[in-house]
């Protein structure tokens, strides 16, 4: 099961490096850096994974050598990454916006040649 993570993870990042590099239309650009963002994100939460564990919440009572949790620092990272994702994304719509008002157009090709 893990290696479906891993193969849709490396899957949404080749997918967003090929939408970033190959598109000239600034919103699918932004749609790009968004799926290698998520790519990321699966990649991280399931390195973080492990199979028959359980949550890190516990009393001194309950740990014994057979406890086995999983590692929650994965998941406050992707939890901060998520949020950063979203932050990036907004203001790359706000610029795409601009730009658009600024030069009519989200063509990337257009607007190189309309700076000279």
């Amino acid at each position: 099961m893990m290696l479906v993570n891993y193969i849709g993870s490396f899957a949404l990042v080749v997918l967003g490096i090929y939408c970033m590099v190959v598109k000239h239309n600034m919103i699918k650009t932004i749609i790009g850096m968004g799926l290698v963002d998520y790519g990321a994100n699966l990649l991280i939460v399931s390195i973080g994974f492990n199979a028959g564990g359980t949550a890190p919440i516990f009393s001194i009572a309950e740990l014994d050598p057979s406890s086995f949790f999983v590692d929650p620092v994965p998941q406050a990272l992707t939890l901060t990454s998520i949020v950063i994702g979203a932050c990036t994304t907004a203001m790359s719509l706000s610029l795409v916006i601009r730009m658009r008002e600024q030069y009519g157009t989200l063509d990337t090709r257009k607007i190189r040649r309309l700076n000279g």
